[in-house]
């Protein structure tokens, strides 16, 4: 159990000693700045905060809730547009962490291309130098804030514990530190970040003290060192990560050119994903609560005061309707697939609601309700006076809310189209 689970080493590694160190602070805004941190300006600018998985202002959310409301996906788009700019400028919050000793702010230097000497570099030593959170920037990486956490062993006796107090929850992004020995505290590090969703890389430091000391050549040590790092992951059935075997003393040569690029390349898809997975909670939330409006309305009022509907039986002017009212008409759908630069069966070809006799036949609700036989019957309850009435006023809104509920699966479809087009470049 990860809640009673000690940080321990394999069985054969020497005993490490807990080490005392000031008390951890809980409030990431009362972190102090340390005289290596090069944040001039405010530093509460870019400290991770906690998200609950909204990167939405309260302005932008409403543009585009007021656009699904409005039934304007033009607008909707220039909203998204709007929204991707002012995200990409958001800071992403990398977390390094990893055992005492592994080399963290060495990494951080390298992976920053400044030297050790410099002011701004991030304190390295034989002992252990970091001893709280420490934030660094490069222009190498733009918007991206790497925080320097303290060790494994320094900070807590539990893992539980140190992502606790380290305040994952508030990060993006996780580099896992490791040399000499892959150890039980890097696995759980792993099935810690991985159980909260977020990725990860594993980067074995130091490999050139390792090829130093073996006598085994570069591939066949990189070989064993990653196939040892894999099957310790895979007992505690962690998915096999990126891993990158570096040295923070040559970061031009191993392993270290393809971390850049792929970090550089897994920040923005990280991004990108996550600003998608908002955006499309939040136009499913207002297309959820147009249809409930729409649905009371139909409930209490005539169709032609509701829907601007006239004739409640031509179901072929009634979808029209209704994909006006959401956004998802013929007109609409081009200026979309221009603006985005699709084509318009792009976005018919994913939709249910094009014509009402396809429709017909795909909906085994509108097929019993629209076939020969099931007519005739309501032709023969229009003798009942007031029975009859009653129960073919029931299947005509009821026929109403079915196609209501197709538009609106449609217009959600149409949405994430949407949504991917303009926020994932072609």
């Amino acid at each position: 159990m990860l809640s009673q689970m000690t940080l321990m080493h394999p069985p054969n590694s020497p005993a490490l000693l807990p080490l005392q160190v000031p008390p951890l602070l809980t409030d990431v805004t009362a972190f102090p700045l340390s005289p290596h941190t090069p944040l001039s300006a405010s530093l509460t600018a870019v400290l991770p905060q906690c998200k609950d998985w909204s990167m939405l202002s309260k302005v932008e959310a409403m543009s585009i809730e007021k656009a699904i409301a409005g039934g304007n996906l033009p607008e909707l788009v220039s909203a998204v547009r709007e929204t991707v700019k002012m995200v990409s400028r958001t800071p992403v919050n990398v977390a390094v962490t990893g055992d005492s000793g592994n080399g963290m702010s060495s990494f951080i230097n390298a992976l920053r291309n400044i030297g050790h000497e410099e002011e701004a570099s991030a304190p390295v030593g034989v002992l252990k130098t970091t001893q709280t959170h420490a934030c660094y920037l490069s222009p190498h990486f733009p918007n991206v804030v790497l925080w320097d956490l303290p060790g494994t062993v320094s900070a807590a006796q539990s893992l539980e514990n140190y992502a606790t107090e380290m305040q994952f929850s508030r990060y993006d992004f996780f580099i896992i530190i490791a040399s000499e020995q892959f150890s039980m505290n890097h696995v759980m590090l792993a099935k810690t970040v991985e159980d909260m969703g977020k990725q990860f890389y594993i980067v074995w430091t130091k490999l050139d003290m390792d090829l130093n000391t073996s006598a085994l050549p570069k591939g066949q040590l990189g070989k064993i060192i990653r196939e040892n790092i894999l099957e310790n992951l895979q007992k505690q059935r962690v998915c096999e990560p990126p891993i990158f075997l570096v040295s923070s003393f040559d970061p031009l040569s191993y392993d270290f050119p393809k971390l850049r690029d792929s970090l550089q390349m897994d920040l923005m898809k990280n991004r990108r994903h996550e600003l998608l997975q908002n955006l499309s909670h939040t136009c499913e939330r207002a297309v959820n609560d147009k249809v409930s409006f729409l649905q009371k309305k139909i409930a209490t009022e005539s169709l032609q005061d509701a829907c601007g509907i006239s004739d409640a039986d031509d179901l072929a002017a009634c979808l029209k309707a209704y994909q006006l009212l959401f956004g998802v008409d013929d007109e609409s759908l081009w200026q979309v697939a221009q603006r985005v630069g699709r084509t318009f069966a792009d976005y018919t070809n994913i939709t249910k609601s094009c014509d009402v006799q396809g429709l017909s036949t795909r909906n085994w609700k509108l097929t019993c309700m629209t076939c020969t036989v099931f007519r005739a019957f309501l032709g023969l309850l229009r003798c009942i006076p007031w029975l009859g009435n009653l129960t073919i006023h029931y299947f005509r809104r009821k026929k109403q809310r079915c196609l209501l509920e197709i538009v609106a699966e449609d217009t959600k479809a149409i949405l994430r189209k949407v949504l991917e087009d303009s926020i994932i470049p072609q």
